[in-house]
């Protein structure tokens, strides 16, 4: 079995500058400018871990001098085996995450890909939240929140891509407060969170927000 280094939103990022080149070869003559984007897509690629051996380097830098649509879709294919996927949750774990709702809708575990999974999010529609679970430093975290579908499109505090939004609103207490000080934060996020999930590239706005919202 091969040892797994890529997560779902590099995996996405991967895919992102792929296609980036591909239209790129098919649209501009300029040598130059060709080069300048097979460059610097590898750049976005390699940079996007924190860390890589020379053979997962080596993986990853073809990027830069493939030609065919054929190539390229090899290319991202390839990196499925070294997918590491969202850790194993159980739904006692998840309900352990939000004790206060005895009667939630929980996720059915068994439906989901967890490779394509950065953040596992459902929506119960009977009380109009949306639940979120993240992985961080080998804890889960939970977050609850009312989500309000918006009926316009915009751009998701997630993944950054223009897309059908819903407003998401959290309650919070701040450390010192007094037992019912509660403040609400509230963002704009993809009503859709499966295809979110399909277009993360970077984490750095979706953990900013659940590590400033969490219980």
């Amino acid at each position: 079995m091969k040892p797994t280094f890529i997560r779902n939103h590099q995996y996405n990022l991967i895919k992102k500058q792929s296609d980036f080149v591909l239209k790129t070869l098919r649209s501009v003559a300029d040598r130059r400018v060709l080069e300048t984007v097979r460059y610097s897509a590898e750049v976005t690629v390699t940079e996007a871990f924190a860390a890589l051996t020379a053979e997962q380097r080596q993986l990853l830098s073809p990027i830069s001098a493939l030609e065919r649509a054929e190539d390229f879709q090899q290319y991202v294919s390839g990196m499925e085996p070294y997918l590491e996927p969202f850790p194993p949750i159980t739904l006692k774990q998840i309900q352990k995450l939000f004790p206060k709702n005895k009667k939630m809708k929980l996720p059915d575990l068994q439906s989901i890909d967890f490779r394509y999974v950065t953040y596992l999010a459902w929506v119960d529609i009977a009380t109009s939240k949306l639940f979120i679970v993240y992985p961080h430093e080998g804890q889960f975290i939970g977050v609850e929140g009312r989500i309000i579908p918006t009926h316009k499109k915009g751009y998701c505090l997630f993944c950054n891509r223009q897309q059908e939004l819903a407003f998401l609103t959290v309650k919070t207490k701040p450390e010192l407060a007094a037992a019912d000080n509660y403040a609400s934060v509230g963002q704009y996020v993809c009503l859709d969170n499966h295809g979110c999930n399909q277009s993360i590239t970077n984490i750095s706005s979706l953990e900013r927000f659940v590590l400033s919202v969490q219980k």
